[in-house]
């Protein structure tokens, strides 16, 4: 038996230890938006966050999340209460087809929470490791550059107020 935090809240799977954990969140727990892309952690549709790292979960057996905590994009935010870069993916129109935009904007949350002011040559670096077969690479830049400065606005608001 394997325990582990999915999205805040504590879960037990008697999975195969070597299953990869993309398929064991597809299939055991019935969360859909992380996808199957090339099965070798190379495109970055299958990017979770593990402790709150991105990684590619196609390839995470999940005996390799006992007793940590997983986020997948269902976790990041809700319908009700978007997580900002879910926000300015809608604001941008940044999807095409939409397959990778998960794994996008799972790498781009540890991103900004790692870096929270990344330069551009900083976004092109930490999301090379993401494909987009439909090319909306400079919309994905512009988004998580506009979270960014969002968030810096936000935080020099505040010390102003303080």
């Amino acid at each position: 038996m394997i325990e582990f935090m999915l999205n805040g809240v504590s879960v037990r799977t008697d999975d195969d230890p070597n299953t990869p954990l993309l398929w064991v969140i597809r299939d055991t727990f019935k969360l859909k938006g992380s996808k199957f892309g090339c099965g070798a952690g190379l495109c970055g549709a299958c990017t979770m966050h593990v402790d709150g790292e991105a990684n590619r979960t196609c390839i995470l057996p999940i005996s390799a999340v006992a007793g940590r905590h997983v986020t997948t994009i269902e976790g990041l935010g809700t319908p009700d209460n978007l997580h900002p870069l879910q926000e300015e993916w809608v604001a941008l129109s940044v999807p095409q087809c939409g397959y990778c935009q998960s794994g996008q904007i799972m790498s781009a949350a540890a991103l900004l929470e790692n870096n929270p002011n990344p330069t551009a040559d900083e976004v092109d670096a930490a999301m090379s490791g993401n494909i987009c077969r439909c090319g909306c690479y400079v919309r994905i830049k512009d988004a998580i550059l506009n979270v960014s400065a969002q968030k810096l606005a936000y935080n020099a608001m505040d010390e102003v107020n303080a």
